[in-house]
């Protein structure tokens, strides 16, 4: 009976020192940052004194808004105020004498979301969306899906990330959500 008493608390504790060191998540996926633009995004481009200039432009494949007198801006990978800037130089640049441009986020591109869910597929973005909003607004989770975590994939720099997050982790436009099927 002692060496009974004896087994059970060699196996207990190494268990319960594996619930105190719990660490919290880590996730490759950066959730900070200044929203860079990219394509798919529609800017509200507002050139003072001229109505003719003011108006929306969506960002191309090449990253550029083709914008009147001076042709295509590139805008990819830049804030919206970096953004303006490349516009007043471009529009400086003998067209107009000291413009003064301002550039907003119209609409975001889409993000994506594919696996155990009712509807996959690209939907419209909102500002401040999670994995748990993402997922009702694919009509929600399948019958068989893991209803604890996701995996995004995101692009940072010139690669793609890939992280498993859970479901109040915030999404940024372009991402791809995969929700994944659990196993019994």
């Amino acid at each position: 009976m002692r060496w009974l008493r004896l087994l059970l608390l060699l196996i207990v504790v190494p268990l319960a020192g594996c619930a105190l060191n719990a660490r919290p998540a880590t996730y490759l996926v950066e959730t900070k940052g200044p929203y860079a633009l990219d394509t798919g995004d529609v800017v509200r481009v507002t050139v003072y004194g001229d109505a003719e200039l003011s108006k929306t432009y969506k960002i191309d494949d090449g990253g550029a808004v083709s914008f009147p007198l001076v042709g295509p801006v590139k805008v990819r990978g830049l804030t919206t105020q970096m953004a303006a800037a490349s516009i007043t130089a471009a529009l400086a640049d003998g067209y107009i004498r000291e413009p003064s441009v301002a550039v907003e986020i119209d609409q975001y591109r889409p993000f994506f979301i594919q696996g155990a869910v009712k509807t996959g597929g690209q939907f419209t973005y909102v500002y401040g969306m999670t994995v748990r909003a993402a997922i009702s607004t694919a009509g929600g989770f399948s019958d068989t899906a893991d209803r604890t975590r996701a995996v995004i994939h995101r692009r940072q720099g010139k690669q793609m990330v890939k992280g498993a997050v859970d479901l109040d982790f915030p999404i940024y436009p372009g991402d791809t959500i995969t929700i994944l099927e659990r196993w019994f």
